[in-house]
């Protein structure tokens, strides 16, 4: 008979398992992608799969959690950067990268938003990445007519490069540079139209489900 440390130790790698596969599924067929198939690329049982995740809705809960988790690891890395640029330049290095490493998060941030509209880790975020774009535009680095969310915009469009597969990622620091550049502060710059977005519209927007096609 197994111990229950045994047990436990067991349904953990259980869970760490279907967390890895739900990722790849989700990555290749969309967040609606048929549940007996995570449970056969797990190699768990369907009862396993349902103990740990007893709908759909816990187990995109759960893939969303673990990824502000992942985001709030970052945090300390942007922040302790020398400068307020570098710091600029993390951010969108680090987030990007992260992105379009997990093409499944798109679809995870649009159910979220129906299953639990009042969920949103993501405003925490706002004073972290107002305090760097204020930092870099003190040092005269960051172009001012800049925001965060001008930033965390950028940062999901290099980050949708992740759509192409992970084939595309060793190139993508082409496009990073490209953006990263356009953001430095200069005489001549172009400025910016129109009125930048408040971030908490964005948190929503890009929550938000997108139409059918």
């Amino acid at each position: 008979m197994e111990s229950p440390v045994t047990m436990r130790r067991d349904a953990r790698r259980n869970r760490e398992r279907l967390i890895v596969e739900a990722k790849r599924l989700f990555a290749e067929r969309g967040v609606d992608a048929p549940l007996d198939e995570l449970a056969n690329r797990a190699e768990v049982g369907a009862g396993t799969l349902y103990r740990h995740f007893p709908s759909r809705d816990a187990l995109i809960r759960a893939l969303y959690d673990d990824g502000v988790a992942e985001l709030h690891a970052y945090g300390p890395r942007i922040l302790e950067a020398p400068t307020g640029w570098q710091a600029v330049e993390r951010w969108l290095e680090l987030l990007s990268g992260w992105l379009a490493e997990r093409p499944y998060i798109p679809g995870i941030m649009r159910r979220m938003a129906e299953i639990e509209p009042d969920h949103r880790p993501g405003m925490e975020f706002q004073a972290l990445m107002d305090g760097i774009v204020e930092r870099a535009k003190a040092e005269g680095s960051l172009r001012p007519d800049v925001t965060a969310v001008d930033l965390s915009i950028l940062v999901d469009m290099l980050g949708s490069l992740g759509q192409y597969g992970g084939a595309y990622l060793p190139y993508w620091r082409r496009q990073l540079t490209v953006v990263i550049d356009g953001l430095r502060a200069r005489p001549d710059a172009t400025p910016l139209p129109g009125v930048a977005l408040e971030f908490d519209a964005f948190h929503d927007m890009s929550h938000r489900k997108r139409p059918a096609d």
